[in-house]
């Protein structure tokens, strides 16, 4: 079925919808003369859907919507996680789709090395010391001290942008990096070595450093579960700025709790926002953020870049999008 036509850039309304950030401002400042409007809530998305020809979203977005907005001929997300999708409505609908990849892969991958090396460097505990007015003493035990990176093996699993570039990174601090892609015959050429997914247990015994970087799709749903923890060192650190479902979150309490990983920085979990019942809370050895590893200064920019490129695309009938989905 081929796609709808896109109204052409003087006709065209652009729908921007996200609870915090400035899209339509960041978009109003280009002064491009396109008609748009921003909505900061899941409910007036709905209700105003149908006003839109494009759709900037991510979590908002309910698939019924299509169903709704006869208008819509393209959605950008502005997010690169793409779960809430059902790319086959959207092929049904002939509604094109794109995700944000692209848009936070420096910012994440940058975030995956700042949690890690919070923990490497133990400043969780030096923050808390410096609130307590504690000047910490010298540390006997070598194993509880603060460690180097240098040596160590980081073992990525999702190769995409963010893994690319974290990869880049962690060679810069002679990390030996690993990578675990779905066709490692391509895209890996940022680490050292490359395997397949279904090396994944094989390869976990060797890693100091085990870096989520993959969409939440049905294969990685749980992917790091009570035997992927068995297999990990005891000294070894999780990493994970994907998506909280990749992780088996009880499979993940019990492994802090019982030593069979020395610590975990998250910027995801399961249910978001942490629930407070959440033990996850009260681990010395879990660094906890709330999902921003994406979230900088930029980045409303950065979403309105791949927009306009594809938007371009679409009044050239161009027939690839960039990060085309459906």
């Amino acid at each position: 079925m081929t796609s709808k036509t896109i109204p052409p850039r003087e006709e065209i309304t652009i729908g921007f919808a996200h609870v915090a950030y400035q899209l339509a401002d960041a978009f109003s400042r280009r002064d491009l003369g396109i008609n748009h409007f921003q909505v900061w809530s899941a409910d007036d998305l709905k209700r105003r859907a149908g006003e839109a020809d494009v759709i900037v979203t991510s979590g908002f977005w309910t698939n019924d919507i299509l169903d709704d907005s006869p208008r819509v001929v393209f959605v950008q997300s502005s997010s690169a996680g793409m779960d809430r999708f059902d790319p086959e409505k959207f092929r049904t609908q002939s509604v094109r789709l794109a995700s944000g990849q692209g848009a936070n892969e420096r910012a994440v991958a940058e975030h995956a090395m700042a949690l890690l090396l919070s923990l490497t460097r133990l400043l969780p505990e030096a923050r808390d010391n410096q609130h307590n007015k504690k000047w910490r003493g010298m540390i006997s035990d070598p194993n509880v001290r603060e460690d180097e990176l240098g040596g160590k093996t980081m073992l990525i699993v999702g190769m995409g942008r963010i893994g690319s570039r974290l990869a880049t990174l962690a060679k810069a601090f002679d990390i030996h990096v690993i990578a675990l892609k779905r066709d490692p015959s391509k895209g890996g050429e940022a680490a050292h070595e490359v395997h397949a997914q279904e090396k994944l247990h094989e390869l976990l015994p060797r890693a100091d450093i085990v870096a989520l970087t993959c969409p939440l799709t049905p294969e990685t749903e749980n992917l790091i579960d009570a035997d992927a923890f068995a297999a990990m060192k005891p000294s070894a650190f999780l990493i994970n700025v994907a998506r909280g479902k990749v992780v088996e979150e009880n499979a993940l309490i019990a492994a802090l709790e019982n030593g069979q990983i020395a610590a975990a920085g998250l910027d995801c979990t399961v249910e978001e926002p942490l629930p407070e019942s959440s033990p996850l809370w009260s681990f010395d050895n879990a660094l906890i953020t709330p999902h921003t590893a994406g979230e900088t200064r930029r980045y409303e920019d950065n979403v309105v870049d791949i927009l306009m490129d594809n938007l371009e695309r679409l009044w050239r009938g161009d027939t690839e999008l960039r990060n085309e989905v459906a």
